[in-house]
């Protein structure tokens, strides 16, 4: 993700946590955790135009109503506070991937928000040369056959990256790089999973994190942000003591077979996942910086989920 991104998703994520807290102020005590995270996002608000500050406004205000519907526990009217914070980015290095957090510390509660502007990019994972993909991602490590797949590999990259040779000038990354680090990668997985059937749901236990949340998506070219409900463990969408949520969501099924992983057919950087249950995942692997590096990223997207997953659009109202 560029800076310019980065930054945008910050603001984004100052704008969600301030809105909130201005709505949920009208039923109940409610209070903004001011940390080293929530500093950064106030400074990336600061930095972006008043034309996208407009936009962003717009955006947080029109999910309100239905995060309010789908949580009745936010708006309860108790004795308790709700303390609503910015997760530091390094949660998401330990399997946390909510952005925004609010929290009930005596009734024991809390729900979380994935906040993304402008892309629905799940994670960035790398491959790099001492990097264990499997014990990180599945909690099985990579096998004798997978580093000496890759170790050709990623040592001409460390040559090349000791000659400050740029990507560009390498003669072909993608057939020289990345299809074989790809088919590596493929062959891993398959591999693993002959051993290890518990490999798809731990996958996307690690692609979408230990807890619940719900995904929040600007889309500006549509005047819409889209709420998608990732509710696999039951913690999300809870009665309070007065009043039943007004829109109910479904438990998601993760999945429990691999169905197929192969390079998708005509591309020589992006890798096809298939797992039952509708789970379905792309891995598009590039470059992350000028100079050669032995480690390559992955932008990873979900390209089908489970009916379960229920995504609703609010739309704008400008």
């Amino acid at each position: 993700m560029s800076d310019k991104s980065n930054n945008q998703g910050r603001a984004f994520e100052y704008i969600c946590l301030i809105t909130l807290e201005r709505e949920i102020k009208k039923y109940r005590n409610v209070e903004i955790v001011s940390n080293s995270s929530f500093e950064a996002a106030l400074t990336a608000w600061k930095s972006i135009d008043e034309s996208l500050q407009a936009n962003l406004i717009t955006s947080a205000e029109s999910i309100v109503k239905t995060i309010f519907d789908l949580e009745p526990m936010i708006v309860e009217n108790d004795d308790d506070k709700v303390e609503l914070l910015i997760q530091p980015d390094v949660m998401g290095e330990v399997g946390d991937v909510r952005d925004i957090v609010a929290i009930r510390k005596e009734r024991k509660w809390e729900i979380g928000f994935s906040v993304k502007h402008n892309h629905f990019a799940v994670k960035h994972s790398r491959l790099a040369k001492t990097l264990d993909f499997g014990e990180r991602w599945y909690n099985k490590k990579c096998s004798e056959q997978y580093w000496n797949d890759v170790k050709p590999i990623f040592d001409y990259l460390s040559k090349e990256k000791d000659k400050r040779t740029t990507w560009r000038d390498l003669p072909d990354k993608d057939l020289d790089i990345y299809v074989p680090l790809l088919n590596a990668f493929v062959d891993e997985i398959k591999r693993t999973y002959k051993e290890y059937p518990e490999l798809p749901k731990r996958m996307v236990e690690y692609l979408l994190g230990a807890f619940d949340f719900y995904k929040i998506i600007s889309i500006d070219s549509d005047k819409l942000t889209q709420i998608q409900t990732f509710n696999m463990r039951g913690t999300l969408n809870q009665n309070s003591k007065k009043e039943e949520a007004k829109v109910k969501i479904p438990l998601v099924n993760l999945p429990t077979r691999l169905v197929d992983i192969q390079l998708k057919p005509g591309s020589t950087n992006k890798v096809e996942l298939y797992l039952d249950n509708g789970w379905q995942f792309s891995f598009r692997i590039h470059n992350a910086s000028t100079i050669v590096e032995p480690s390559l990223k992955f932008d990873i997207q979900i390209e089908g989920m489970p009916t379960s997953i229920i995504s609703i659009n609010c739309y704008w109202i400008v």
